[in-house]
């Protein structure tokens, strides 16, 4: 199951995307005092005069990545994301069919990486095929198989070739997985590993204090678990990650949106709608025996009794599940302090454009796609 709010049992399991010059348009101290811009002499969104695809869009002011998700959230933009789920296969072609699926409906994809303690094509090298196509990608950086070293050299690879979003998870125990006798290292936990790379993007260094030269251009994201109990100290948990430089965030599965509602009440009062993007997340779910599989045995994921209830009474189960979707996306997308969804349809990937055309929430509006580039 792929679980973007997973973490591994030994720490807090519940919480579980021509050559132009960058041009830094914001001082680090100044990257996260207003979420949405001011108004620009021009549509940040207009695809007519961007760069080829596989190269970077100039960064603009108030903004800390060239990226295409940080220009769609901070002009205000109802943002939908989605996973892109890595082959087990060296073909490259796997990736690029993957990913022809959500064209014209997302505004950017997560590289999943190692979800659930398995072994897939890692997200580095699903992000490196995906960017030169120009895709947008969030990569998901799992401190379960790397240490501080390995991190930051990731995280700038992953700059050079393009990505532009880094979600900071801590990752699934191995024995969730399968590879159970695998040695896990979490040198550091999402927390920490957001701070590092907070600190190399704003103050151009590593960790050990030598200096980088480029630093890494990346908009910051976590993970975020409202529905994992102790329930009042989700808020709090949210605010620590923004304190470490959490820019967005993508939540764990809303099937219960009154419980959503609640929490985002304690968001506010607590000011943190005004500091961090937060995109729900979302997935359709194929019967009643899958929702309760996920129920029992998926950490940190709750699914209340009437879902279940709806699927069972359902004459088919599967469009259901892809209804109650859409019925959340509309629910959740009029709370206040929301900025978008995040789609996980794990093996119901096709069912994404479905789920964004019915629910309404793009409102007209076209993501960009390799599609949109003019043939020469």
């Amino acid at each position: 199951m792929n679980n973007p709010a997973g973490n591994h049992n030994t720490h807090d399991t519940r919480d579980t995307l021509p050559e132009q010059a960058f041009a830094s348009g914001i001082a680090p101290d100044q990257a996260d005092t207003a979420l949405l811009d001011e108004p620009l002499a021009f549509d940040p969104l207009d695809y007519s005069k961007e760069p080829p695809p596989g190269y970077n869009l100039p960064i603009l002011p108030n903004h800390v990545s060239p990226g295409r998700l940080e220009r769609v959230l901070r002009a205000g933009k109802f943002a939908v994301t989605t996973e892109i789920a890595p082959p087990d296969s060296a073909d490259p072609e796997e990736v690029y069919e993957r990913a022809r699926v959500f064209e014209g409906y997302v505004d950017a994809m997560n590289a999943t990486d190692g979800s659930g303690a398995h072994c897939h094509m890692s997200s580095v090298g699903m992000c490196s095929l995906l960017t030169r196509k120009g895709y947008a990608m969030v990569m998901q950086v799992s401190c379960r198989d790397r240490n501080r070293i390995a991190i930051q050299g990731d995280v700038l690879g992953a700059a050079a070739m393009g990505v532009a979003n880094i979600m900071c998870l801590s990752g699934d125990g191995v024995q969730a997985g399968d590879h159970p006798e695998a040695k896990p290292v979490f040198d550091l936990d999402c927390m920490s590993s957001l701070q590092i790379v907070r600190m190399m993007r704003d103050e151009s260094r590593f960790l050990s204090g030598r200096r980088i030269t480029s630093p890494p251009h990346v908009f910051l994201g976590a993970a975020a678990n409202p529905f994992a109990p102790p329930h009042d100290y989700r808020p709090l948990r949210l605010a620590k990650k923004i304190e470490a430089g959490a820019q967005f965030v993508q939540t764990q599965y809303c099937y219960d949106v009154p419980m959503f509602r609640r929490y985002m009440a304690q968001v506010r009062e607590l000011g943190l709608h005004e500091k961090v993007f937060i995109l729900v997340g979302v997935g359709p779910l194929a019967s009643a025996k899958t929702a309760e599989w996920i129920r029992n045995n998926v950490a940190g994921v709750h699914i209340p009794d009437s879902v279940i209830t709806r699927l069972k009474g359902a004459r088919h189960p599967k469009q259901e599940g892809i209804q109650l979707c859409v019925d959340i996306i509309n629910e959740v997308k009029e709370i206040e302090g929301v900025h978008g969804v995040h789609i996980m349809a794990y093996r119901q990937e096709h069912s994404v454009p479905e789920i964004v055309a019915r629910s309404g929430v793009l409102n007209g509006r076209v993501p960009w796609h390799p599609g949109l580039v003019p043939v020469k």
